[in-house]
């Protein structure tokens, strides 16, 4: 949940989160790292953000977002285009895709979204 509290770091952010958006989040956390082991973790717009590739701006990194009734992934509009069949239940914006809290997370799909925009980036 978004306030206008400026955050020091991830851990405060996610500290500041309901129980339920706060575990959800550290589940999405979770899938980028499984993916991007050594992604460096930052605040960006004042949520928590993973850079893709080093030193990589924001048009480099995946940024989660916590609300009171669901997440919010920030994979980039290329990744939410591919994905677009496969992300049809979900409440979606150009470049972002909503995951409600009141179900579980589609952790593989998650996964496959960031493998595809790392790909991308690297070979950039």
């Amino acid at each position: 949940m978004k306030d206008d509290k400026e955050f020091k770091t991830v851990e405060e952010y996610f500290d500041s989160q309901p129980e339920k958006t706060k575990n959800a989040l550290l589940e999405l956390k979770e899938c980028i790292l499984k993916v991007k082991p050594n992604a460096t973790e930052l605040l960006n717009y004042n949520i928590p953000a993973y850079v893709l590739i080093a030193g990589g701006k924001r048009e480099q990194q995946i940024m989660i977002a916590g609300y009171k009734k669901h997440i919010g992934l920030y994979p980039h509009p290329t990744t939410m285009e591919k994905f677009e069949c496969e992300l049809s239940e979900y409440k979606r914006a150009k470049g972002s895709v909503q995951f409600s809290l009141d179900k579980p997370l589609p952790k593989e799909l998650i996964m496959r979204m960031i493998k595809y925009r790392l790909e991308l980036l690297e070979k950039q």
